[in-house]
C-alpha cells in the first residue's frame, strides 16, 4: 500500500447536475399545473449553478447548453412553451444535466 495522493480535480457539477435531471423528470408530471414555477426556479437556478462549474472547470463549451436551460426555464420572464417539443426540451435538459455533472472536473487548489 502507497501513500495516499491528494486529488487534482472534483466533480462539484454531480450533485447539481443530478439534482436538476430530478427536478425536470419531475416537472413532467407538473407541466400544466401552476407548481410548475417551482421546477422552473429549481432548474433555472441549477442550470446558472452548473455554468458557473463549467467555467472554474474551464469547459466553456457546456455553457451553449446551458445558457438556453437558464432562460428557457427561467421563472421571472416566462416564455410560455406547450405540447410534446416541451416534453421533449425536458428530456433533453435532463440527459444534459447528468452529462455535465459527469464531464465536468474543477481543478483543486
Amino acid at each position: 500500500m502507497g501513500t495516499p495522493v491528494a486529488p487534482t480535480f472534483s466533480r462539484s457539477a454531480l450533485a447539481p447536475g443530478l439534482l436538476g435531471a430530478i427536478a425536470l423528470l419531475a416537472g413532467l408530471a407538473l407541466i400544466d399545473a401552476d407548481s410548475f414555477i417551482i421546477i422552473r426556479y429549481a432548474v433555472s437556478i441549477l442550470a446558472l449553478i452548473l455554468c458557473v462549474f463549467a467555467v472554474q472547470g474551464t469547459a466553456w463549451w457546456w455553457l451553449i447548453g446551458l445558457g438556453p436551460v437558464a432562460v428557457l426555464w427561467n421563472p421571472i420572464f416566462v416564455i410560455e412553451l406547450h405540447g410534446q417539443g416541451w416534453v421533449a426540451a425536458q428530456y433533453v435538459a435532463a440527459l444534459l444535466f447528468i452529462v455535465v455533472g459527469v464531464r465536468v472536473k474543477v481543478p483543486v487548489h
